[in-house]
């Protein structure tokens, strides 16, 4: 049985007020918070455990490197992935998806070549693409969601032509909550030759994954918000577009020997990782994959879904509210607008008065607002240690912002 007490007991910044009221914290899309196990291994490593890894012979630098490298399995096990060697360890979704560009992409894509996008897309999976449009001529095709927010994954596969290099798609979207068949995507683009790039940012914490059968050519994570530290992630790349990547860092550690007239390169996955890492933070993503594993990804995805139907039904009995995205089974996040002239920001503010976090603005989505003609949405975004009674919360700041610009 889920006992979200239980859970909440373990992330110590939820027991803090904000504005006198307890804190109500619903902006887990944006960033996750962290629990006491978590917090208690980055300060030991640093306090007891710290050394450089992979260089050092002595006691504390095997120590760092095995802990360190141990994060590489966990990673693996998490995703569903067999083989850890296909994990790159980085700072983020952000890093990964920038590495495929600079290191896959730009090397085999030439003026005309096109790229396929859905409008959902986070800036974190659109702008390393208008990289190589304004450097070399590379076409973005974009494939629109309906009113509900949906992706239909044949309109995806409809887009791929003769000239189609890669599809980069969400697996859910960070502001409608919408989950994607990336399965469909990935098997249809597959069929046509085309290879597909997954930003896994939010599913990775809201379901279960398996990469494995997923298919995916390159499916990236980012830490902090899977209850781990900032600066902190990895991206899965099949050991096939490994053997096409070009590295896109350089540095040490991504290196067997240089002299004054060459390099020799290391094997994958450490030919991509240049340089010193950030070795506690991505110890900290260990702690927090193994204590979201301990929980069980299904049970805190079964707990969501039961806060997202009771958001749901208590959302949708306020008839001057507007939430985007709809579709039955998204996940537990609300992107929503209020009637009249409140802008998304100063209802965020009004809530935060309550001691209620919510984001407020474009969500690093500029394409998906301008499709749905927003500028600006508040968003509450849910996680495994929010309540009923948070959603309660959350509809009692909302009225409360509605009587004041009603």
């Amino acid at each position: 049985m889920y006992d979200v007490e239980k859970v909440r007991a373990d992330f110590p910044i939820l027991k803090r007020e904000v504005n006198g009221k307890p804190l109500v914290y619903l902006d887990n899309g944006a960033s996750a918070q962290k629990p006491q196990v978590v917090i208690d291994a980055i300060t030991r490593a640093y306090a007891e455990e710290y050394a450089n890894v992979h260089r050092g012979l002595h006691y504390l630098s095997n120590l760092a490197t095995e802990k360190y490298e141990g994060v590489r399995g966990t990673i693996a096990r998490f995703l569903g992935v067999a083989d850890e060697d296909q994990i790159i360890l980085n700072s983020g979704t952000t890093e990964g998806i920038n590495m495929v560009a600079y290191g896959w992409a730009m090397p085999r894509m030439e003026a005309g070549d096109e790229i396929v996008l859905s409008v959902m897309e986070h800036h974190a999976n659109i702008v390393p693409w208008h990289f190589l449009r304004e450097r070399q001529g590379v076409v973005l095709k974009w494939v629109d969601v309906d009113s509900t927010g949906e992706l239909d994954p044949q309109k995806v596969i409809d887009a791929i032509g003769p000239k189609t290099k890669l599809v980069a798609v969400t697996h859910l979207s960070n502001v409608l909550g919408t989950k994607v068949d990336v399965k469909a995507i990935v098997d249809g683009a597959h069929a046509k030759g085309v290879p597909v790039l997954v930003d896994g940012s939010q599913a990775a914490v809201h379901m279960p994954l398996n990469l494995d059968a997923l298919d995916a050519d390159f499916y990236a994570i980012t830490g902090h918000k899977l209850y781990g530290p900032s600066g902190s992630g990895a991206i899965f790349v099949k050991k096939e577009r490994l053997a096409e990547m070009r590295p896109f860092m350089g540095g040490g550690d991504m290196i067997r020997e240089v002299t004054k007239d060459g390099v020799t390169y290391n094997d994958p996955p450490m030919k991509f990782e240049a340089g010193t890492p950030g070795i506690v933070q991505t110890i900290g993503l260990g702690v927090a994959l193994d204590y979201m594993m301990d929980l069980g990804v299904e049970n805190i995805a079964a707990h969501e879904d039961r806060l997202r139907d009771y958001a749901v039904d208590r959302l949708g009995g306020l008839n001057w509210l507007q939430v985007q995205g709809t579709t039955p089974d998204k996940a537990a996040i609300f992107s929503f607008t209020l009637d009249g002239a409140a802008h998304a920001h100063d209802i965020s503010t009004i809530l935060d008065k309550k001691g209620v976090a919510v984001r407020a603005g474009q969500h690093c989505c500029g394409p998906l607002m301008e499709h749905m003609g927003q500028t600006a949405t508040c968003r509450a975004s849910f996680a495994a240690y929010n309540t009923e009674a948070e959603v309660d919360a959350l509809i009692d700041a909302l009225e409360l912002a509605h009587d004041l610009f009603a």
